[in-house]
């Protein structure tokens, strides 16, 4: 198997186009990733157990749990905070029961998100960090990661299909910087692909609970261009200023206070030619 990477790519795209159709079957489109890593894995000789088992890590002390559960609010409470100092309008009558934010976090680890992470971060990642500083297969993977999601913006039918081009593009600048919370997760935890997932769900699930005044972002059912903007914009900067403080803290490298794991720790043989991945 000369190009793990190269191949996991095209795999992941291979076939799961339909999937983008409409916005009920995104989830199969999630599934992807991993089930490209899974081809190259199986064909490379290497071990499916060791690779799945990343999803089933959850020995990574409280610390981390309490990481992978409690950053989502704070980055939710970050982004109200700048959008009120900004002038935005809030109804806290919109606030939703901490019960849907669990259910969200279950549904987004199995099926809106967490899926594709076994591919991304369980697979790709570490085959990149090989070569590769964190910071720099971080970047990699942002740009893999956002471009597989284009689909979804060309596609009406679909949840990003209707965002206007502000929205789009703020919305890949939040993956590129998410791409660098997920690997200090991953690189953090001894490879849980588990942690990365839930982390992931409980992000994504923070649209749920961002109380901006509904009928101040669309009046008359025609939306503010202005306000929304200003709510993409204040979304997406905690999650940039969260990546750069990882950087200057754990620096580029590493992106964490412990070695990565390996490409044999994502399933691959020992033999591996992990460098033609990129």
């Amino acid at each position: 198997m000369r190009s793990p990477g190269r191949s996991k790519r095209a795999l992941a795209y291979s076939g799961m186009e339909a999937s983008w159709t409409h916005s009920v079957l995104i989830g199969f489109g999630g599934f992807g990733p991993p089930i490209g890593a899974a081809i190259v894995i199986w064909a490379s000789g290497g071990s499916l157990r060791r690779w799945i088992g990343q999803m089933f890590k959850w020995r990574i002390g409280a610390k981390w749990w309490a990481l992978a559960f409690g950053l989502p609010l704070i980055i939710l409470s970050l982004s109200i905070l700048l959008f009120v100092l900004a002038g935005g309008p809030i109804d806290l009558t919109e606030f939703e029961s901490p019960f849907i934010y669990l259910f969200a976090m279950v549904w987004g680890t199995v099926w809106g998100g967490g899926q594709e992470d076994l591919g991304w971060r369980g697979f790709m990642l570490p085959i990149l960090q090989d070569s590769y500083s964190a910071l720099t297969s971080s970047a990699i993977v942002g740009v893999t990661w956002a471009a597989w999601h284009l689909p979804l913006f060309l596609n009406a039918t679909t949840t990003h299909g209707g965002w206007p081009l502000s929205q789009q593009l703020l919305w890949m600048v939040s993956i590129l910087a998410g791409s660098i919370l997920w690997t200090w997760m991953y690189n953090s935890t001894g490879g849980s692909v588990l942690a990365v997932a839930v982390f992931h769900a409980g992000v994504n699930a923070m649209g749920i609970f961002h109380p901006a005044d509904p009928e101040a972002l669309t009046p008359n059912g025609v939306p503010d261009p202005w306000l929304n903007l200003l709510a993409e914009i204040t979304g997406a900067l905690p999650l940039v200023l969260i990546a750069l403080l990882l950087v200057v803290v754990y620096g580029s490298d590493r992106l964490a206070n412990r070695d990565p794991p390996s490409p044999q720790d994502a399933g691959l043989p020992p033999d591996t030619d992990s460098k033609a991945a990129t």
